[in-house]
């Protein structure tokens, strides 16, 4: 099959480089010539614009969109839309919000062309492993696509299926990632608890790697934090400072739409901001009104 790839950034050209393993054919437009040189050395073709890659396309077109989430996602399908004819297919990979998405497709409709969205998890191993993908989109469009996705999978039948119609495939993945926030703050808290215990010296590699076998909580998270442990052990060089990219944030939020109860996946949201607070007005707070009420001490400045 023969696809354009919009966004050829490290995810986007480790897909692209698995695609023209898999035997498809990959053209590739990203706003830096540096990376499109590096798919054409991979074997794929690049387009200098948009316009340039729908035109080197064959019809119908099939372009999978690995950019930014927000503005410049919107403004690529807003683009493209002036370029494209009735029957091509977008498939939007990134980590876009679902709201957005049902947005996107029904402007798509309008013109007549198939909107798919892709929740796509994987990161930098998915070249060699595999990608882990779920699919929103018309039942009779993705079943066109399977060589794209049985390619890009681990397996042609494993880590990849619709899960429904558009939109369910970046909501899904949203709450994917709001279930990684909260595994990941466990993990945290758990090693940071073994290292406090000092007077045991416990080798937190160590642990990990005897975690990693047999062991409830073993997974291919703590795979890499074991891994990341092992590099260095007491985490020097790096701040306390956590970002987060919104699906955590996104899942929090629908969980208070639909009434459910995600305390887990909230806290840890929570615990990502308050890594960002050095100078942390709430807690001077909290020390002056024990001061005020019990005459307990202030630690100065």
């Amino acid at each position: 099959m023969q696809l354009g790839m919009i966004g050829l950034g490290k995810m986007g050209a480790n897909m692209a480089q698995r695609l023209l393993n898999g035997g498809h054919q990959v053209t590739g437009f990203d706003p830096s010539e540096e990376a499109r040189k590096q798919l054409e050395g991979k074997g794929g073709g690049s387009a200098d614009s948009l316009k340039a890659l729908v035109q080197a396309l064959p019809a119908p077109r099939v372009l999978w969109l690995m950019v930014p989430s927000g503005k410049v996602t919107d403004d690529t399908v807003s683009a493209l839309l002036g370029l494209l004819e009735k029957g091509d297919t977008m498939i939007d990979g990134g980590n876009s919000n679902y709201k957005d998405s049902l947005g996107h497709a029904a402007k798509c409709a309008d013109k007549g062309v198939n909107y798919v969205d892709c929740g796509t998890s994987g990161g930098v191993w998915g070249l060699a492993e595999g990608y882990s993908m779920m699919v929103g989109g018309d039942e009779k469009v993705v079943d066109g696509l399977k060589p794209i996705f049985e390619t890009l999978a681990p397996a042609r039948d494993k880590g990849w299926g619709r899960v429904g119609p558009v939109g369910s495939g970046h909501y899904t993945k949203m709450v994917h990632n709001g279930i990684e926030y909260g595994l990941m703050q466990a993990y945290a808290e758990g090693f940071s608890i073994l290292k406090h215990k000092q007077e045991f010296g416990l080798d937190l590699a160590q642990v990990g790697e005897i975690w990693r076998y047999g062991s409830v909580v073993r997974s291919w998270l703590l795979d890499l934090t074991t891994d990341a442990l092992g590099k260095n052990p007491t985490m020097e060089g790096i701040a306390p400072y956590v970002v987060d990219s919104g699906e955590g944030r996104w899942t929090v939020d629908a969980a208070i739409e639909l009434s459910v109860p995600a305390p887990v996946i909230t806290l840890s949201l929570m615990e990502r901001f308050r890594s960002r607070d050095k100078d942390s007005f709430s807690d001077k707070l909290l020390a002056s009104m024990r001061n005020e009420f019990g005459g307990h001490a202030i630690t100065r400045e």
